[in-house]
């Protein structure tokens, strides 16, 4: 049984949630009719998710929330409430709600997003846990993540947290600059994750025009002129795996209004149809930026963004690591010599100095394409490794 607090002044709406809890097995409820009780009752007791409303008197919702980030208590709060006000929905988002629901709410879908926001507390549980030193041994899904030689803690902890995160059924985004590996460790998570088996589907928005997005997306029905034809969607290609999206805020405004509808709701129409279809994908999102930073200079609806980025994983650059430049190279080069059958026992050290002091303005995939370079060009010779000019 998980422990909710039930947070709202209206004593009938409590009591049908508590029952409701109780018919679903989902929980030992506590109540809290009067608003200025919420304080003191968090700080002896924790709770696995708070249901939240917002228009109360005394002590309004929006007080709790800040309250709740005040004093560090990061258990997911989800606000039913009745007042349909959008830019109250920001706020409550930018607090660190975890959703935002409109009264009333349909039962299956109210515990869908509970059972959302028990998982998400469950995950942020333990990767509070880990310790603050990790041995990359200590993986359990090592083999996943071989792209990813690395020496530094930073790095090691990060492929915990992704293990973590796999684990469960949330949206994510990868955050960090061009050819660091986002993709990479999208594919990862997928392998390791209960979509394994599912489709794999890596979407790049701003690769399509935008009068062509919404149609390559959610699919296009066959019109009532018979002139197009039907078409499957990425969202149905995507059906029960995962779907990694870049570049989101190339969709056009009223797409994005309905990929929420389809992140929240699991539901989505293809283009010339009203038919209502039901979709299970999850979401990866890369982005360049700290979403924090993003969220405020990208043409992004705030309730998509908070959806898609609730989760987040930062992979850094690779100049913040040189550390990790001497495996990568064995690793990229062990892949270019299994093409030609070709053996090298060392690695001058001199050309690993220069690499360690290159900026590496495209990362990782910027070393990859050195290595394969050097490789094809007959440049590692004798043993030793030459190809890099001096800086």
């Amino acid at each position: 049984m998980r422990k909710i607090l039930i947070i709202d002044d209206d004593v009938a709406v409590t009591n049908y949630l508590r029952v409701f809890l109780m018919q679903n097995e989902l929980s030992d409820s506590t109540v809290v009719n009067d608003s200025r009780e919420v304080s003191g009752l968090l700080s002896t007791e924790t709770f696995d998710v708070i249901l939240l409303d917002m228009d109360m008197p005394q002590v309004g919702g929006l007080d709790i929330l800040e309250e709740l980030r005040e004093r560090k208590i990061d258990t997911p709060v989800v606000v039913l409430t009745g007042v349909n006000d959008v830019a109250l929905a920001v706020k409550a988002v930018k607090l660190g709600a975890f959703d935002y629901l409109i009264k009333p709410v349909d039962d299956e879908y109210l515990l869908e997003v509970l059972n959302n926001a028990i998982a998400q507390g469950a995950l942020h549980q333990t990767i509070d846990r880990l310790p603050g030193y990790l041995k990359r041994e200590e993986l359990i899904h090592k083999e996943a993540f071989v792209e990813f030689p690395t020496q530094d803690p930073r790095m090691i902890r990060l492929l915990h947290q992704a293990e973590s995160i796999a684990s469960s059924d949330l949206n994510l985004s990868i955050w960090g600059e061009l050819g660091i590996g986002r993709l990479d460790l999208a594919r990862a998570i997928h392998r390791i994750s209960p979509r394994r088996k599912g489709p794999f589907v890596v979407v790049d928005a701003s690769a399509h025009k935008p009068e062509d997005l919404v149609s390559l997306f959610f699919g296009q029905a066959q019109d009532w002129s018979g002139r197009r034809e039907e078409r499957q969607g990425f969202l149905e290609e995507a059906s029960g795996g995962t779907l990694f999206l870049e570049n989101i805020d190339a969709f056009p405004l009223p797409a994005q209004a309905r990929l929420n509808k389809v992140i929240q709701t699991g539901e989505y129409y293809t283009e010339s149809s009203t038919q209502i279809r039901r979709i299970d994908v999850r979401f990866i999102t890369a982005l360049l930026h700290d979403p924090a930073i993003y969220a405020k200079e990208a043409n992004l609806s705030s309730d998509l963004f908070h959806h898609l980025t609730i989760n987040s994983i930062h992979i850094p650059p690779l100049r913040e690591r040189a550390e990790d430049i001497p495996l990568l190279v064995q690793y990229f080069l062990g892949k270019e010599l299994k093409k030609t059958g070709d053996t090298i026992t060392d690695l001058d050290p001199g050309f690993i100095e220069r690499l360690k002091k290159h900026d590496f303005p495209e990362n990782v995939q910027e070393l990859r394409t050195i290595v394969a370079e050097a490789a094809g060009g007959n440049l590692f010779r004798d043993g030793f490794a030459h190809g890099l000019k001096d800086e």
